[in-house]
């Protein structure tokens, strides 16, 4: 059985704004493009889309039970999704100029699995998708009554909502580099990106 439309598109409303409202991830999301460009920062996209797949989940098949059950792993994704921003903060900081082109460039240690394995576990430990599909979503959709259908239209749709807003807050991000061309505004870039990341890593921990 197909999922109601108006309930779709309400529930696509409230996801969007959900994820529009910057928190640790978009904040991850910006300071990746400010460093390393668009190109790089794709490979976050998917994490952060898996690591919502993984709650969505959760809910859908009424896991809730489980996901408390092991309230100590989510803890330690919470807390390792923290430190490794908190260590991104800080390479970002220490970075030498010559590292923040204005063109897409990639650390020596960036490979796309790091880049994407980072946005997971940011998301992971994200209290805020969380509570959206352990607490929102069931406003929505009766999800006693979800199919297998009815499952993969909420994946379709929570991948088109987040991975265009994402995207979008990459793009735009990315296009801000072009202005930081001269190596004080270079600087600049590079200290506010460390903030950034140690901001949502601040986040992150305290929730």
């Amino acid at each position: 059985m197909m999922i109601d439309t108006g309930s779709l598109i309400a529930l696509g409303f409230a996801l969007a704004i959900a994820v529009a409202v910057p928190g640790p991830g978009i904040a991850a999301v910006i300071a990746r493009a400010l460093k390393s460009g668009l190109k790089t920062t794709c490979f976050m996209i998917p994490g952060i889309i898996l690591g919502d797949l993984v709650y969505l989940t959760l809910a859908v098949f009424g896991l809730a039970l489980i996901a408390q059950t092991f309230a100590t792993l989510f803890l330690i994704l919470k807390i390792a999704g923290a430190l490794y921003l908190a260590y991104l903060a800080w390479t970002f900081w220490t970075a030498p100029i010559a590292d923040f082109t204005v063109k897409d460039t990639r650390d020596k240690d960036e490979s796309p699995f790091r880049v994407f394995l980072s946005a997971l576990l940011i998301t992971l430990g994200n209290p805020k998708p969380i509570a959206f599909y352990m607490a929102l979503l069931p406003t929505f959709v009766d999800l006693q009554a979800v199919t297998l259908v009815g499952y993969f239209e909420l994946v379709a749709l929570m991948i088109v909502t987040i991975g265009g807003i994402v995207f979008a807050y990459a793009a735009l991000a990315d296009r801000m580099r072009a202005i930081f061309r001269r190596p004080g505004p270079q600087r600049i870039m590079q200290r506010s990106a460390a903030a950034v990341m140690a901001g949502a890593a601040v986040s992150i921990a305290t929730r």
